[in-house]
């Protein structure tokens, strides 16, 4: 056990001694944070301030696209096209509209307009990023269509917003034109928000399904991100050891269970500080936004079950695990690097495979495939701890996926030991696989 101690010691002070270690403490959220937001907030400031011109050959949508996005639109032209532009503050998301309207045929009147759709590099007054088209039909067919004309194949924000502009007025006149006042229809066709909450088994009701969607993500990535670093650094350090031909020595003082057992220990160890420092720093950050958050009438944690710190660390402690033994075994048979980054890449490919699914695990996560999925031991840390976060499942699914795991972690390490006893001491070509059953045979 001495041995040991002293190994997990070693690992632990090898990697925390690092300025790397500590940088990426510091700054492995705020990169997660930016990872997270950064596309979003490109996302709306690509969006913004587009330039589309409407050909209404109904001469009838004026208003509809006069308050278009809550923007003011003016006349900026005086002939008989009437153009109107936001002259008001644009939003983030914020369209310029030209509405034109046609008294001949569309065909005819788009040309000019398509022609400056396919300038890339046209002047400011000029751009255009869309054209759509109203047919005359568009209040009294069920099967009119608008067409909207991009240069994206892809522009769904923008077909959205001007599918709700149209209906929403379309619909207007149908109201209309069967005896509703106009004054009326605002309030008819209103939108009614929805507000979810979440019904617990104790029949407690909690709120924050968005909070606690975006949660499960971020929580998810703190599980895989330090299970993949520090898996690495038990591979590469294995393989050092055996260029170097360092283990050599090692296994002289001590059994090679010893060793893996201290290696895997200690950059554990590692891992569950770099962990603690970022569970510290999101609590302060909690912390710091609450008196904001409670004075907009909200709570950022009131969403969040108290749960979810203990059963994270015994599910980064599980998958860690689970992840550090794939690890070593490719150290272990493998003579470089690069041969042991092929060996496991397969594998850990697998292993993501909740990951991939997350999305469809935390909008279901009482499926029938959420639930077997958190009961297979080697995707039980990723899958049961999502269901955990957005949903309440039973004790004995989450007790039952916990000693699931312990068991094949502890067929892991056995497995993983009797390779690592053999394959450390083996060089030249990697084994095959009967070679490496021959190994636990033999082992």
């Amino acid at each position: 056990m001495r041995k040991v101690l002293a190994v997990i010691k070693r690992e632990y002070l090898q990697v925390v001694r690092k300025k790397s270690f500590w940088i990426l403490s510091i700054l492995m959220p705020v990169l997660l944070l930016g990872m997270m937001l950064g596309p979003a907030l490109l996302m709306r400031r690509g969006l913004s301030g587009k330039r589309v011109v409407v050909l209404d050959a109904t001469s009838r949508l004026r208003p509809a696209f006069e308050g278009a996005s809550g923007t003011g639109l003016t006349p900026r032209m005086g002939d008989s096209q009437a153009v109107f532009g936001s002259r008001s503050r644009r939003n983030a998301l914020s369209i310029d509209f030209e509405y034109v309207p046609v008294r001949g045929g569309l065909n005819e009147a788009r040309t000019p307009y398509f022609e400056r759709l396919a300038k890339r590099k046209a002047p400011k007054g000029e751009r255009l990023d869309g054209v759509v088209l109203i047919p005359p039909d568009a209040f009294e067919s069920a099967d009119a269509k608008v067409t909207l004309y991009t240069r994206s194949s892809a522009d769904f924000v923008t077909q959205e917003r001007i599918a709700r502009i149209v209906n929403q007025a379309v619909t207007k006149e149908r109201l209309v034109a069967r005896g509703i006042a106009a004054a009326d229809t605002e309030g008819l066709l209103a939108r009614v928000p929805v507000d979810s909450v979440q019904v617990t088994r104790g029949g407690k009701e909690r709120k924050g399904g968005e909070l606690n969607f975006l949660a499960a993500f971020v929580f998810g990535a703190l599980l895989l991100i330090p299970m993949f670093a520090y898996g690495q650094e038990i591979m590469r350090g294995i393989v050092q050891e055996k260029t170097d031909r360092v283990v050599e020595i090692l296994i002289s003082s001590m059994s090679p269970m010893e060793l893996l057992s201290g290696k895997i220990l200690g950059l554990a160890a590692a891992g569950l500080t770099q962990v603690g420092i970022w569970l510290v720093m999101g609590g302060v950050a909690a912390a710091a936004t609450g008196a904001a958050a409670a004075s907009a009438g909200m709570s950022s944690l009131a969403s969040l079950d108290a749960r979810i710190v203990p059963y994270f660390l015994v599910f980064y402690i599980l998958g860690y695990l689970t992840y550090a033994s794939v690890y070593a075994i490719g150290g272990s048979v493998t003579n470089s690097e690069k041969e042991a980054q092929q060996f496991v890449a397969p594998i850990m490919f697998f292993l993501l495979i909740p990951w991939f699914l997350a999305t469809v695990i935390l909008q279901s996560p009482e499926s029938p495939m959420a639930v077997t999925l958190s009961l297979i031991p080697i995707f039980t840390p990723v899958t049961m701890f999502m269901r955990i976060i957005v949903s309440e499942p039973a004790f004995w699914e989450i007790a039952l996926s916990i000693v699931l795991s312990i068991a094949t972690i502890y067929g892991m390490f056995w497995v993983t030991a009797k390779i690592f006893r053999t394959g450390i001491l083996s060089y030249g070509k990697r084994p095959t696989i009967p070679e490496l059953v021959r190994w636990l045979r033999v082992a």
